[in-house]
């Protein structure tokens, strides 16, 4: 084994600090250092320390994170639970820092137990599953609908569509309105793509808009205060600014005019535009665009000369007019440019409040709550509402002790719920007198989720928050860095360290720019970082003009030769079979993991090459469901069935795997056809087997279109038809996961929206839905993924092949946010339309957005950089500009290159290598051999055998024949009905209860039921009932069973011997009467038409009456055991002879458990 220490059970000193149970602790943790595992950790500690499992909150950024985290921790404890006395010393001792007595061994014992028997089990959850739970919990006084339903993503975004297009058609129809006003001022401004873009921004900024409101007080405060910010005085306007450039001096621009005409040509063009512009003075206005010519650019910047040299020197005069009149213009156009910001600004300030209002009413009106909701409704709550003291105290009885995971991506307004309940019992005023704890994890470096709201300063500030609060309340505070990496060998950290020495690197790394150094706990291991050259283009390449935009690249592209090395690089190491020294084992492809900056093209080149080298991999992290081939060819026959006479879709489903026809059989089918290609093949179905089967699976198809939901029409196709085994064996078994998520969206869509299939083809096209695929989930492949994605990954072998872009202008948003006003207050948001035209401020607030998004550029290099454990490959390709000094590959030159080896490959081309040696000796790891999977058994593809009896009992009224039901219970509506079913439900009351009382006060007790006000009975009515009723009780025949002791609604369970077999059979038998020598079983018919007799008894009721007899025989095998009916319409009492009832038991099959 490998003489390498172990993490598990070797915590450190740090470790054990982070875990402390008296103690809030606030952990920075470096990439690899254990911070998951210090979490759990503290978890146990604190059950150990007696903590109730369900007073610990573990609040986790992800989903995936929660059951990692949940899974981990009930490992260790079920651990504990079977660990040897002497193991689970050593494992306390190492958390604990002491040696374990037996109450701790025995406490740790019961806590895998005491955790899984916890109600709802112990809470680690997402901070929207927790708010979800709060709000369910206090809906009234939250203010929400005490049923609320979450909106998801694509429904958010089908009723945001649907709402936008409302709002936009009442603005169109009423355009002399404020908000008609602003539609025209947008779209005279912009173009429909555009637009779509900016409507797009509005809806992921609906939290941001919600806080303008509050703070500003409306859209008019929002107005002022865009136009505080932009220096605009209130009533100034764009044309009025025009108007005041074209008021020049009139006479100083003639002699302007006039000295500038004998100059050189340069200076007699300007003359002649000055000349022009003065002498239409009625259009001065309109033409003001020329006037400007001579003092700016094309760039609207200020001209660096305005007269020539010469000319200049000869009438200084005339050049300083020049430069005061420039001087007046650039700050009228600054000005200009902040008013039509701040006009632009206002336009759609007023389009997005109308369209978020409308959508707020429309999730009021529907009971929906989507995941930005659950945090501001539950931050509302705890913060600003009247009720928040009783819920923070009602909280405050059941929370002792929050845990805060990934605390760096952890957004303001997240921060502000934990930090409201954790103040309840930090304020020493809580509801219970004991230690009570705040942890939190993360780490400012690895803060790479600003679009979804976080804010890596916050971690630093959160810090200083919680310290404070802490020692106010005079408990125990500690902050905790972990730097010991138990990750990466020292080779990967001290790449880390050295690139992030640079200053260009560290900037914007964390708030306070201190970086703790990387410790490796490999420190024995060998490994490996190397820079490759970068992949340029050839000289004189271009690109061909005739390529169609969807063509595969070329080859010779410096993106396409860079996956082309990494995928022979992968193939080699998997044919020589080289070996990870650390790991004493082959590389095998789960070792290897690709990150990118970008889900672009070099993704699908990637993967291309590796899978023509026979490479497996994983593909790509995320992928839009309705490009992937399965999904593309289920669509595409849901297409056909709906409008077969489209020759194209159908011909793309007979090439498809569903159908199978090849290249021959299609042109054979389509060449020369007359009419549609439809019709060819049915044509040719008749006289050439090849298209029999085609066509018989299509026409069935086509039948059963038109009458099943989309869910059941593709289940078919896939199971009934086997269309999914036939695109998996065409298409791989990556199919397998879009196919299911396909079929998971038509449920969806059936559960939502009318069942029709062009209505489900529609949805899907139009929502373009994502999957996010699980890449860790220990399948031996190459995993291609974004850096975002694998986050909290690892890999032994990572390659950086996309770190030659840098962060520019191409994706700025068209909504720019300057700073906050104040500390957690809203962004302002300014729309300057497009970049030329935007004033000062606007572009100061693109720039200070800009650093931040290169700040978070460099942070997601160090996350890049630290997944990998043994080897790291730093590659990259650039196109004819070269590489900006700031990208990642600059930075990752200027850092390694001191301290790297140049080595010439066996291909001859060359990297610089910094490697380590192997310092201790390992024992291989035991791999599973690559042996092919056994083949499937044959039962798979055969029908299930008939299913054993079911374990819990079978209702006699369920083994009747299958194809014989009851007969049909008598309408309310016929003719009388109503009256007859009123009148069977009260007997069957009467003969239910009466029995029970003694007989001289049975009339008084029928009288009174009856003379009930809700039944509405006529004396005469009551009188017949009473008579009916009375026939029967009094009958003679039947006077055992009414008689005390029989009961009435008996349950009875037992087996019975049916054709061979023993089943479970279980009811209840509305009357029963045991005696010494007989029983009687008696079961009412409610509602039921009574036969004349006994031939025309439903078999139904003989077969439930043979099986209540067949049980009860078993019981009193030396009893007469009769059977009766009692017709609630007559009623009339009927009894079945013996002789009826064995024969109709033997002759049933019953439906529940019997196969055709």
């Amino acid at each position: 084994m490998s003489t390498a220490p172990k993490k598990a059970s070797g915590t450190d000193d740090a470790q054990r600090r982070a875990s402390h149970p008296q103690t809030s602790v606030w952990v920075s943790a470096n990439a690899g250092s254990g911070k998951t595992h210090a979490l759990t950790t503290r978890v146990a500690r604190l059950l150990l320390a007696g903590t109730d499992p369900q007073r610990i909150l573990c609040l986790t950024f992800t989903k995936a994170a929660a059951a990692e985290m949940a899974g981990r921790l009930y490992k260790r404890l079920g651990g504990w639970a079977t660990m040897p006395d002497a193991e689970l010393a050593v494992e306390l001792e190492s958390i604990e820092g002491r040696a374990p007595d037996k109450t701790m061994l025995e406490n740790a014992r019961k806590l895998f137990a005491r955790a899984i028997e916890t109600p709802g089990g112990l809470k680690i959850q997402t901070i929207h599953a927790f708010c979800e739970r709060l709000l369910g919990r206090f809906p009234l006084e939250a203010g929400v609908p005490p049923q609320f339903e979450i909106l998801d993503e694509r429904s958010a975004g089908e009723l945001m569509d649907e709402v936008r297009d409302t709002v936009l058609m009442r603005a169109g129809a009423a355009p002399d309105t404020p908000l008609g006003h602003a539609l025209s001022h947008i779209v005279a401004r912009v173009d429909e793509l555009t637009f779509g873009k900016l409507l797009r921004e509005i809806t992921g900024q609906r939290s941001n808009f919600a806080r303008m409101l509050a703070r500003f007080g409306g859209l008019d405060g929002i107005c002022r205060a865009v136009r505080a910010a932009l220096s605009v005085e209130p009533g100034v306007t764009a044309d009025g600014l025009l108007a005041e450039i074209a008021n020049l001096p009139d006479a100083a621009m003639r002699n302007v005019a006039d000295v500038l005409a004998g100059g050189t040509k340069t200076d007699a063009g300007r003359a002649d535009l000055l000349a022009a512009f003065l002498a239409d003075e009625a259009r001065r206005t309109e033409r003001v665009d020329d006037y400007l010519a001579v003092f700016l650019t094309k760039e609207m910047t200020p001209r660096k000369s305005l007269i020539t040299k010469k000319l200049g020197e000869q009438h200084p005069a005339i050049a300083r007019a020049l430069e005061e009149e420039q001087a007046r213009i650039v700050a009228l156009v600054g000005r200009m440019r902040a008013v039509r910001v701040a006009e632009a600004t206002e336009a759609i300030m007023t389009i997005a409040i109308e369209i978020l209002d409308a959508f707020e009413e429309a999730k009021r009106a529907r009971a929906f709550l989507d995941y930005d909701d659950l945090i501001a409704q539950t931050r509302a709550l705890l913060t600003t509402s009247s009720m928040a003291p009783w819920v923070l105290y009602k909280l405050d009885g059941g929370i002792d002790h929050i845990l805060v995971d990934e605390a760096q991506d952890t957004s303001p307004e997240q921060w502000d719920v934990v930090a409201r309940i954790a103040d309840e019992f930090l304020s020493g005023e809580g509801s219970r007198d004991l230690v009570r704890t705040i942890f939190a994890v993360g780490d400012e470096k690895q803060s790479i989720f600003s679009f979804q709201g976080a804010d890596p300063a916050r971690f630093d500030e959160m810090k200083r928050y919680f310290e404070k609060r802490v020692k106010a309340a005079d408990l125990l505070w500690d902050y905790v860095p972990l730097t010991r990496s138990f990750r990466s060998v020292p080779e990967v950290l001290r790449a880390v360290d050295r690139v992030f020495e640079l200053e260009a690197a560290r900037n914007g790394l964390t708030a306070s720019g201190d970086l703790d150094p990387h410790i490796a706990h490999r420190e024995l291991d060998a490994g490996l970082v190397e820079l490759w050259e970068l992949e340029e283009p050839e000289e004189g390449e271009e690109a061909s003009p005739w390529d169609a935009p969807l063509d595969y690249m070329t080859g010779e592209a410096p993106m396409s030769r860079l996956a082309a090395r990494i995928a022979d690089t992968i193939q080699g190491w998997l044919a020589n079979e080289e070996k990870l020294l650390a790991k004493g084992r082959k590389i095998r492809p789960g070792d290897i993991l690709i990150l990118v900056r970008r889900r672009n093209a070099f993704v699908g080149e990637m993967v291309r090459h590796l899978k023509a080298r026979g490479v497996p991999v994983a593909g790509a992290d995320r992928m839009i469901l309705t490009e992937q081939m399965a999904v593309m060819d289920l669509m595409a026959l849901g297409r056909f069935v709906l409008l077969p006479e489209d020759d194209l879709t159908l011909a793309t489903v007979l090439k498809g795997p569903l159908v199978g026809l090849d290249e021959d059989d299609l042109f054979n089918l389509a060449y020369g056809r007359k009419g549609s290609l439809w019709n060819a093949l049915r044509d040719k179905a008749g006289s050439d087997p090849r298209y029999v089967e085609a066509e018989t699976l299509l026409t069935r198809l086509f039948a059963r279109a038109d009458y099943e939901p989309p869910y059941e029409f593709f289940a078919h196709v896939l199971t009934g038809e086997e269309g999914r085994r036939r695109l998996l064996a065409r298409l791989g078994p990556d199919a397998a996961d879009p196919i299911d998520e396909f079929l998971s969206l038509a449920l969806e869509f059936e559960r939502n929206h009318p069942p029709s299939l062009e209505a489900f083809l529609h949805w899907l096209e139009r929502g373009a839905a994502e999957i996010k695929r699980d890449m860790d989930q220990g399948r031996d492949e190459v995993r291609v993924m974004t850096v975002h994605g694998a986050k909290g990954l690892e890999a032994e072998i990572v390659f950086m092949p996309d770190t030659c872009a840098a962060p520019g202008g191409a994706h700025d948003p068209a909504l720019i946010a300057m700073p906050p006003l104040e500390k957690d207050g809203p962004e302002l948001l300014l729309w300057p339309v497009r970049k030329k035209e935007e004033d000062d401020v606007t572009a100061a607030a693109r720039q200070f957005r800009r650093d931040l998004q290169a700040a978070e550029y460099r942070r997601l290099l160090y996350v890049a950089m630290t997944r990998a454990r043994d080897r790291l490959y730093i590659a990259g390709y650039r196109g004819v500009n070269p590489p900006p000094e700031e990208c990642w590959y600059e930075l990752a030159r200027k850092a390694l290159l001191p301290d790297a080896k140049e080595v010439k490959t066996s291909d001859g081309r060359v990297v610089w290598r910094i490697e380590g040696e192997q310092r201790r000796e390992v024992e291989a790891e035991e791999v599973s051999s690559d042996v092919a999977p056994p083949a499937l058994p044959v039962w798979v593809s055969k029908d299930a055998p008939e299913e054993p009896a079911l374990a819990r009992p079978l209702a006699p009224s369920r083994l009747p024949p299958e194809d014989i039901a009851e007969p049909a219970v008598l309408s309310p509506l016929a003719e009388d009905g109503a009256h007859r079913f009123r009148r069977g439900s009260l007997i069957h009351r009467l003969l239910q209860t009466l029995p029970d009382l003694e007989e001289s006060a049975r009339h008084a007790a029928a009288a009174r039921f009856l003379a009930l006000p809700a039944h509405g009975l006529t004396g005469e009515e009551r009188e017949e009932i009473e008579n009916a009723v009375f026939r029967v009780l009094d009958d003679p025949r039947f006077a055992s069973v009414f008689a005390k002791p029989s009961r009435a609604e008996v349950p009875v369970a037992g087996t019975i011997g049916f054709r061979g077999r023993t089943l479970l059979v279980g009811g209840q038998i509305d009357r029963l009467c045991i005696s010494d020598d007989e029983v009687i079983i008696v079961d009412y018919k409610t509602n039921r038409p009574p036969p004349t007799a006994l031939d025309q008894v439903s078999e139904a009721y003989l077969v439930q009456m043979a099986a209540y007899r067949a049980v009860l025989a078993q019981i009193y095998p030396n009893h007469v055991i009769r059977c009766g009916l009692l017709w609630t319409d007559g009623p009339s009492l009927m009894d079945l002879p013996a002789e009826m009832l064995e024969m109709a038991l033997k002759q049933a099959k019953p439906a529940a458990i019997a196969r055709p």
